[in-house]
This record gives structure tokens, C-alpha cells and sequence, in this order.
């Protein structure tokens, strides 16, 4: 796992070894630079931080090249199936100075160029400079999921690329300014959607696409997708039969994807995937598990694991070495900090847990296995369970309708109940009940709408005059039009939600800690498996009262204790209730108020502080938009307001400080 950075035609070695610094937390273990000037005055630069996981020797250093120099390469990821390429490769004559998969793919595109990615199991973001041809060719690609990130800024013949934004912002030239229809997405969803960024002509390169520069042209293209049967298709085999293939393929999965030089370990919340994967790990190797939980106050209402002997009793039947990390994080002063980490304004709080047990983790662990994709890849959200409900609901009388809705659209938010999140839920589908599918799957899916944004807008505001935030969205429903409208929102979430923030926060919160986190449930072979092989009503089984991930857990059934097959879902809940209403509430007040907001000139002072005021007598529920202006403010003190440099001094010194 590393921090990868290059340059074509723009900048220097001294540009190039800051890109590289700046995203030393992304590899504590090495540093490298490669560069070219050409006769006709194209110069070329790839820089690499490593965090080394397999071959701890300094044959590993990046960046690395093939035999004879031709062939250069800076990589981020891991590559499960490499020993299998490598023994293929040294039968066509390749020589191996070390035993890194970086090397493995470094030969595999002298080998194969861009066909090369169809070969790759693993997680990547990849940068080749190849130097064999009449003019000098870069590659970059990333892998088919986007578990990797890889961000880019190209102009007039001129490319930056890097792991993390801040590295590009290292770039004389490329400045730290708002893109006004990121800013409107980020307002509808919490996030802002790739290819976009938060920063003006800064762009991410989509999952499963490479691109190739050459002669001054910058080409994209898409090599994979994950694809899905048509509506009407004929399944042949048997729930059974099928529960038995996917526990094999996923322990599988789990198994490649345990190779590692360095100690290795897992998330641990109890819930059905975490779980799934230590029982698949414990069949190999004892384990080291983590869980993260929060002192009772904090988790009053709140979606979390409450019962913390529900982990300890699993890792105990299955022979783990379990830790238990209870937390009362100082969330003042991670703001900032994982603020700088994302890069761009992210209104999860999971970033915070996600953070903070990695942190903890890496006093005994480099490597964790989580459980990323499950959702996704076998329909596990309340999301996908509100499309059933509202198909049903359809059918009661429009007169019962609205009257039902007027009830929905007047509760109470709950908050400090845990029916805070299904009263969330159930007025968004009230507000969505006349639209389309579609429609109303996005609409369930964002925080403010667009006459909540126009509101907000400050009316001089520099807002996006023609944005459409659901575009994006719409247009991938369309790309899978044929398939059953379950499989359609698996491919939205895969696409979007789980590529832009899950896979993200995940890639940024474990590298702050120089952990690599790996997702067995993204093994692309397994994820074509069941989009082709599962019947949609064997991933979400039932109407009223459904069975998220059925087919899932009829395979794990064997592997697991009913105790774990009856936990509610969790993942990394966060408590963001009582940090509003207690640590966060001097910050809210300070950088939401009045003249802050009107000094920003994005947005009425008077809407926000209704916001606040609003959620703080429980009349309604605005916790997240309060988050997602909270972290707006902070992103733009430090990346708009020039407070990001010398934040990065601090981090740096800091990570010397404790890798020396």
C-alpha cells in the first residue's frame, strides 16, 4: 500500500519529492523518485511513499522497472493473484529482482500493455511511464471497483496525478478553488460523486477505466463493469445449491486476500459480514479482531452494536485474539485533522470510527480485512428494503395515501429513540411516494432537496445556475434498464455510493493510520458470480418484513451462531447526537454563526441558524445537514483559506516523529 504521484510536463524533482512528502502518512516505510527530461523538452516524474506489506526488503523500493529500464512503474495496492502471474511470467523469460506484486504487474503490462488490467485480481491504482516506443507513454488505471483512489489534473498537454488532492495542490500552478457544481452535489448527497472534486479542474479517475497520455493527448477509457442479467432472465439453479458455491468463493476470496509479510487482522461489529469473514480467516490462521464501541451516554438512540459481548463471544468460539477499543475521542480536534485527510468535505461521522480504529489497530496490525461491498454486492441496506415497501404501499387508495403521508411528514424527528432513523427514512419516502423508481430511490438517498437548497442559498450566492446533482445518478439507473429494479440499485450503490464514499473514506481514514484495509466481498469473480447466478428475491427476500442478504446468510449459516445471524446492521455508527449537543456545540456555534456565514457569502445565516435551532429543540432532525455545513467550514478554512500547508508540516512532523 503506498501514496503514488507523478508529473508529465509540468514542474520538477523538487515538485515532485513535496507531492510525495505531503502523503508520507500513505507510506512510512520508503520514498522514491523517478524522473526524464526528453530531447524535446517533455519531462516525465513518478514519486512513491510505501507502506510495505510483502517483501520488507529494500528490494521492494517504488518506483520500480523492468529489466532493461524501459518500463517504469508507482503503485498503490495489492495484487492477490501475483504469484500465479509471476509463475506465468518467468515461463515467458521475465527475470524478477524481488518478490513484490509490483513487479508482477510491471511485467505484466510489458507483456500484455493495457490488457493487462483484465488479468488483475486485487485492488489498484497503477501509474506506468513507458519509455519503449518513439514517444514516451503513461498509463494510469484504477482498479474495477475504485477501492483505490487516483486523482488527476490535466491542462494544455500538462498532468498531475497523485493519490491524495493535497499532493496536487503542490503543483505550482493548480490552486485550491470551489467547484460550484461539486459544491451543489455535495449539498444533495454529503459527498460529492466522482469523476468530480470538490476543487475546480481536479478530477478523479472513475473505477474501472484507465487512461493514456501521449504526444500531449489525454485519452479515458472504461475497461470493466459490473454487469447484470435482463429482468426476465431464466435462473437455473438452486437456493441451496448456490448458498454452498458462495461460501466457498467468498472464503476464497477472504483466503487470497490474506497474504501479507506484516501482521494481519479484521473488523469485528458482530454483524453478519464482519463475522463472515473472521469465521473465513479463523479457518486458516488465528485472528486478530477489532471492535469499536462508545461509552453508553454516547450511544443513546443510535444504530450501533450495543451488546459488546456479542463480538467478544464470536472471537472467543472462534479462537481470535479480540480487541475491544471503547472511545470518548476528542472529536474537536479530529475534525480538522480527518478533514485534511478526506481531501474534500465528507458528512459521514463514520470517517471519525473508521479513523479511530485503525488508529488503535495499528499498534498490533498493518493489514485489516472489512466488510465493504456486502451491502452492495447481496442487498443489505434499508434503502433496498423501502422500494418493496413502497411498491406495496402503492396499492392502498390515494385518499389513505395522503392522509398517511401528512401523519409521516408530522412526527417527530425521535431523536434519542432508535426509531430516529426510520422516522428519518419514512419522510423521505413520504416526500418521494409520487415519483418514479427511480427517482424516488435517489430522492430517499439525499439530505436536501432543491427547494431546501435554494433556500439555503444565499441570494448573491456563486451557486451552480444549471445544476443537475441527479444526473449522474439517473444515467446509471438507465445503463441497466434491462435487469430487475433490486439489481438496478445494487449497480447505482456499487457505482456511486460505495465507489465515492464507503471505498473512499475507507482508503483515506486507514492511511492516516498507515493501515491498508482490504474487502475480500469486492473480488470481482464473486461479485459476477452472484449479479448473474442469485434471483433478486433470493438477496432481498420478502415484502413487509424482509430478509436483507438472505442467500448470504444461508451460506454463512454453518459458519456462524444464530447470535450473530439476528444482529441488527451497524457498521460504523457514529454518535453524532450527543456531539452536537455537547462537544461539538461551541464549534457549531463559532464557525455556523452569523457573521461567519455571511462573511462566506454562500448561504442565509438565517436558514442555517434555523438548522440548529430547529435540532436543538428536537423539532426536527437536522443532524447530518448541521454536519455537512460544519465540515464545509472547516474544508474551506483549510484548503480555500490557505490553513492546509501548514496543517501538512504539522502531520508530517508528527509521522516522523513516529516512524523514527
Amino acid at each position: 500500500m503506498c501514496g503514488i504521484s507523478g508529473l508529465v510536463n509540468c514542474g520538477d524533482r523538487e515538485t515532485l519529492a513535496r507531492m510525495t512528502n505531503v502523503q508520507t502518512h500513505r507510506g512510512p516505510d520508503d520514498s522514491g523518485l523517478w524522473e526524464r527530461r526528453f530531447p524535446d523538452g517533455g519531462y516525465i516524474g513518478l514519486g512513491s511513499r510505501r507502506l510495505a506489506i510483502l517483501d520488507l526488503s529494500p528490494d521492494g523500493h517504488m518506483p520500480m522497472s523492468n529489466e532493461d529500464g524501459t518500463v517504469w512503474i508507482t503503485y498503490n495496492g495489492e495484487i492477490y493473484n501475483f504469484a500465479d502471474l509471476r509463475r506465468e511470467l518467468e515461463g515467458k523469460g521475465h527475470r524478477f529482482r524481488s518478490h513484490t506484486d509490483t513487479e508482477a504487474v510491471v511485467h505484466l503490462y510489458e507483456e500484455y500493455g493495457v490488457d493487462c488490467l483484465n488479468r488483475l485480481n486485487g485492488m489498484f491504482a497503477i501509474a506506468i511511464c513507458d519509455l519503449r516506443g518513439a514517444s514516451p507513454k503513461l498509463f494510469l488505471a484504477r482498479d474495477h471497483f475504485g477501492i483505490k483512489p487516483l486523482y488527476y489534473c490535466e491542462r494544455g498537454g500538462k498532468l498531475a496525478f497523485a493519490s491524495e488532492i493535497k499532493a496536487l495542490l503542490e503543483v505550482p500552478g493548480i490552486e485550491a478553488s470551489m467547484n460550484l457544481e461539486a459544491l451543489d452535489k455535495y449539498l444533495t448527497f454529503l459527498w460529492v460523486p466522482d469523476p468530480l472534486t470538490m476543487f475546480e479542474g481536479i478530477r478523479k479517475l472513475p473505477a474501472g477505466h484507465y487512461a493514456l497520455w501521449q504526444r500531449g493527448e489525454f485519452k479515458i477509457e472504461q475497461y470493466w463493469d459490473l454487469t447484470f442479467p435482463p429482468a426476465e432472465h431464466r435462473f437455473e439453479r438452486t437456493e441451496a445449491d448456490l448458498a454452498d458455491e458462495i461460501r466457498e468463493r467468498f472464503c476464497a476470496s477472504v483466503e487470497r486476500q490474506m497474504v501479507s509479510d506484516v501482521p494481519i487482522g479484521a473488523f469485528l461489529s458482530a454483524g453478519l459480514d464482519s463475522s463472515s469473514i473472521v469465521a473465513a480467516m479463523a479457518r486458516k490462521q488465528p485472528v486478530r479482531t477489532y471492535t469499536i464501541t462508545f461509552p453508553e451516554k454516547y450511544r443513546v438512540g443510535e444504530t450501533t452494536i450495543d451488546d459488546p459481548g456479542v463480538p467478544q463471544r464470536l472471537a472467543r468460539k472462534l479462537g481470535c485474539e479480540h480487541h475491544e477499543i471503547v472511545v470518548e475521542p476528542d472529536v474537536v480536534g479530529l475534525l480538522p485533522s480527518l478533514t485534511w485527510h478526506m481531501d474534500e468535505p465528507t458528512a459521514d461521522p463514520a470517517i471519525i470510527t473508521a479513523y479511530l480504529v485503525c488508529r488503535e489497530a495499528r499498534k498490533q496490525a498493518t493489514v485489516l480485512l472489512s466488510g465493504v461491498g456486502g451491502d452492495e454486492i447481496f442487498a443489505g441496506y434499508r434503502k433496498h428494503v423501502a422500494h418493496g415497501w413502497a411498491e406495496e404501499y402503492q396499492r392502498v387508495p390515494g385518499f389513505a395515501r395522503s392522509a398517511a403521508e401528512r401523519v409521516l411528514l408530522g412526527l417527530p424527528s425521535l431523536r434519542g429513540t432508535r426509531m430516529k432513523g426510520s422516522v428519518r427514512l419514512a419522510k423521505k419516502m413520504a416526500r418521494s411516494a409520487a415519483l418514479s423508481p427511480a427517482e424516488a430511490f435517489i430522492r430517499n438517498c439525499t439530505y436536501l432537496d432543491a427547494q431546501q437548497k435554494t433556500d439555503l442559498y444565499a441570494p448573491k450566492s456563486p451557486q451552480a445556475a444549471n445544476g443537475n446533482p441527479d444526473g449522474q445518478h439517473l444515467a446509471a439507473f438507465d445503463k441497466v434498464r434491462h435487469a430487475d429494479f433490486l439489481n438496478q440499485m445494487l449497480y447505482l450503490d456499487t457505482k456511486i455510493f460505495m465507489a465515492t464514499l464507503n471505498l473512499t473514506y475507507n482508503d483515506k481514514m486507514s492511511m492516516a493510520s498507515s493501515v491498508e484495509v482490504r474487502v475480500p466481498f469486492l473480488d470481482r469473480q464473486l461479485a459476477e458470480f452472484v449479479a448473474w447466478n442469485v434471483r433478486p428475491e433470493w438477496k432481498l427476500k420478502g415484502k413487509w418484513r424482509p430478509v436483507t442478504k438472505h442467500i448470504f446468510r444461508e451460506a454463512m449459516r454453518s459458519m456462524l451462531p444464530e447470535e450473530v445471524m439476528r444482529q441488527p446492521k451497524a457498521g460504523f455508527a457514529a454518535p453524532v447526537d450527543y456531539w452536537l449537543a455537547h462537544d461539538l456545540r461551541p464549534m457549531v456555534d463559532d464557525l455556523l454563526s452569523e457573521s461567519q456565514v455571511r462573511k462566506r457569502g454562500l448561504f442565509r445565516p438565517e436558514v442555517v441558524r434555523r438548522y440548529v435551532d430547529e435540532h436543538r429543540r428536537g423539532a426536527e432532525d437536522w443532524s447530518m445537514q448541521i454536519w455537512q455545513l460544519l465540515t464545509l467550514e472547516i474544508w474551506m478554512q483549510l484548503f480555500l483559506d490557505g490553513g492546509a500547508r501548514s496543517f501538512a508540516q504539522r502531520q508530517i512532523g508528527a509521522q516522523q516523529l513516529t516512524t523514527a
